[in-house]
């Protein structure tokens, strides 16, 4: 462990204050090294746009199959909430702006931000496998839910390795279509998500160890079944696209409300990250929507800092915060990673604002504040 320290420490791009508030688990910020740069990541609007419309195509059958997306004809989005008493117990003045919530936690199917990326990469497999099958030769969606195309997608199986909150989503909408599923879950992982996939008919197996495990594990077991699609949190770029979807969704909530975001209305976005995938994808496609005028920041527990290790060090998923002796134990399960995705830091690193970490009590605290004074 010292070593690993020792050597990051004669880099000359590494600030050692920050490696040093790192590996003694104290609250760190590090701006990171400028945003708006999109050079290194090989997607294109076109693409998040394909994820909008898939999600669209696919909206018929999900009420269908879901009754709390009767309400909004299949549509699996979030509200947007204003705080003000949270802004107020912050100390935060109105003459800084306005605070909000996109509520993600609350997101319809799988209950997190999971359900944007999750549902995505499953939607992606199922089209993929209904076209291969001439299950779509008219065009419409509603037929995937017949008996016969769900005797087809029960001879293909999806898995994923997972902290708890992805597993739910491609658990939840994989076994809905009527795929065989499999999640394997990490040791943090929740007990009452366990048991709601279970209820669903899902697969779970369990492990001892931390999310990483559970991904490689999952990633063998799969090898071994030519109908097994492993789905990977860390590479995916559907993943990453169905979650991007978010930013064109919240552009136009705040349209709706006649909310302007410009250089004089600057927009500012707190995301918590575990792997990546999930604020990555958010904060790509808040930039699609608002360019220079979003400034994305990720937000992490003191114990589980993978995404701020690896893209301050320049050395993404070769690094991990137990090479600095950081345990890797927070009560953020969903957080709880302790190598973040190459794919995600090198993609992201010069688009976001910064980031920064805080202690498990922090969290309590803010929790409680919101329970508190938001009903």
């Amino acid at each position: 462990m010292q070593a690993a320290y020792l050597n990051l420490a004669i880099m000359p791009s590494i600030e050692v204050q920050t490696i040093e508030s790192l590996r003694q688990a104290r609250p760190a910020f590090w701006g990171g090294r400028g945003a708006g740069c999109r050079s290194t990541l090989h997607l294109e609007p076109a693409q998040v746009q394909q994820a909008v419309d898939r999600f669209k195509r696919f909206a018929p059958l999900l009420q269908r199959l879901f009754p709390e997306l009767q309400a909004s004809g299949g549509r699996i989005e979030s509200p947007l909430l204003t705080v003000p008493a949270m802004q107020q117990a912050l100390g935060l003045p109105e003459a800084m702006g306005q605070m909000w919530v996109k509520a993600d936690h609350s997101l319809p199917v799988a209950g997190s931000i999971k359900a944007r990326g999750g549902v995505h990469e499953v939607l992606e497999y199922a089209e993929q496998i209904a076209l291969q099958h001439g299950l779509l030769a008219d065009g419409d969606y509603l037929q995937l839910a017949s008996d016969a195309a769900r005797a087809v997608f029960a001879s293909y199986q999806v898995a994923v390795g997972s902290t708890g909150n992805l597993g739910l989503s491609i658990g939840v909408m994989a076994s809905g279509l009527g795929f065989k599923a499999t999640v394997h879950m990490s040791a943090d992982a929740r007990a009452w998500k366990k048991s709601r996939l279970r209820s669903h008919g899902v697969t779970v197996v369990e492990y001892a160890e931390d999310y990483g495990v559970a991904v490689e594990q999952g990633r063998k077991a799969a090898e071994s079944d030519p109908n097994c699609f492993f789905i990977d949190d860390e590479n995916s770029r559907t993943l990453f696209l169905g979650y991007a979807v978010a930013g064109q969704r919240l552009k136009a909530q705040f349209a709706q409300q006649g909310r302007v975001v410009d250089a004089d209305h600057p927009l500012f976005v707190y995301l918590p990250c575990g792997v990546g995938g999930g604020p990555g994808g958010v904060a790509f496609g808040l930039k699609l929507a608002f360019g220079d005028n979003v400034h994305c920041f990720f937000a992490e527990p003191t114990h589980s800092p993978c995404m701020l290790l690896g893209v301050h060090t320049g050395l993404h998923d070769a690094i991990a915060v137990q090479d600095l002796g950081i345990d890797n134990l927070t009560a953020a399960d969903g957080l709880a990673v302790g190598r973040a995705s190459g794919f995600v830091g090198r993609a992201m690193e010069r688009l976001l604002a910064g980031f920064y970490t805080l202690r498990d009590q922090e969290m309590y605290d803010l929790l409680g504040l919101l329970a508190r004074d938001e009903e």
